[in-house]
């Protein structure tokens, strides 16, 4: 079986046979890489089935392989569950990629965000947030992705994550999905729940050079959200946002302060003192 599973991973890494693998007795293929990839006792024949698979995906297949009855959940449940932490990351690899290529107007987009929502709490799960935020970036995803089940509790157990759980990329990008998620106006009230708000006090608030990408991330998140009337109210009075607005302040203070030019080295506008005043205001 492994050298069974081992030729056809090699036959995927050339683009010409990926389409005629793919659709080969409608779907055999697929099928028989995912039973191997689930329940093969041999490790390395799972893990060649995972690489398969990746090698497999393509735009030109990539539908049909997340409509494939049961892959993606297979794919998902692998990379948690099975014993073999190669066999892990390899299913994950698969997933991700996959993931890239499916977009809203295929059927299997719902099952993809459930896929990636699953596979997000592995410990092998890194470039999941990657997804997730390279999805939010396009609006024509971010009213589906804000309403998914689970989806927002996902990116906030990544960015509040430690080092031992999360790289600090993907927490990073986990924050980022957020903040592209509170571009969507339709999005800003969903956002505004404790949940939600304490993933971006804790990131706000993180001390170290190593995470001003972080801080800075969260606080444009609130100031989205604040654009919206309705919210400012519940953001004052939620614990520590104001303290977190005002040490942001503090810290673009600063940074005005010690400049000798007339550039914003952080790249973003100085959001912080006009979000503070409108927090306080709405006391």
């Amino acid at each position: 079986r492994e050298f069974a599973v081992t030729g056809l991973q090699n036959l995927a890494f050339a683009k010409e046979n990926r389409k005629r693998l793919a659709t080969y007795g409608s779907g055999v293929v697929i099928e028989a890489l995912k039973k191997t990839v689930s329940s093969d006792p041999c490790d390395k024949a799972r893990r060649r089935a995972a690489g398969a698979l990746t090698n497999l995906t393509c735009d030109e297949t990539a539908e049909r392989i997340g409509n494939h009855k049961g892959l993606l959940d297979t794919l998902a449940n692998v990379t948690s569950v099975d014993k073999n932490s190669d066999v892990q990351k390899r299913a994950v690899l698969a997933l991700t990629k996959i993931a890239t290529s499916i977009t809203i107007d295929m059927p299997c987009h719902s099952a993809l965000l459930d896929a990636l929502v699953t596979a997000a709490s592995s410990k092998n799960s890194s470039g999941v947030a990657s997804v997730l935020r390279m999805k939010a970036r396009l609006p024509e995803n971010r009213d589906s992705m804000a309403r998914h089940p689970y989806v927002l509790d996902t990116l906030c157990q990544i960015s509040k994550g430690n080092d031992k759980e999360y790289p600090l990329k993907e927490r990073e990008n986990a924050l980022r999905a957020m903040m592209h998620l509170s571009n969507e106006s339709a999005n800003r009230r969903l956002l505004c729940n404790k949940m939600i708000l304490d993933a971006l006090v804790y990131c706000a608030s993180r001390t170290g050079d190593q995470y001003m990408e972080t801080r800075e991330s969260a606080i444009v998140t609130i100031e989205r959200l604040a654009t919206e009337v309705a919210n400012r109210q519940y953001l004052a009075r939620h614990e520590g946002l104001i303290v977190a607005v005002a040490q942001a302040t503090e810290r673009e203070l600063r940074a005005e302060l010690e400049m000798t030019s007339g550039e914003n080295p952080s790249g973003h506008s100085r959001l912080a003192k006009p979000l503070l005043m409108s927090l306080l205001l709405a006391m």
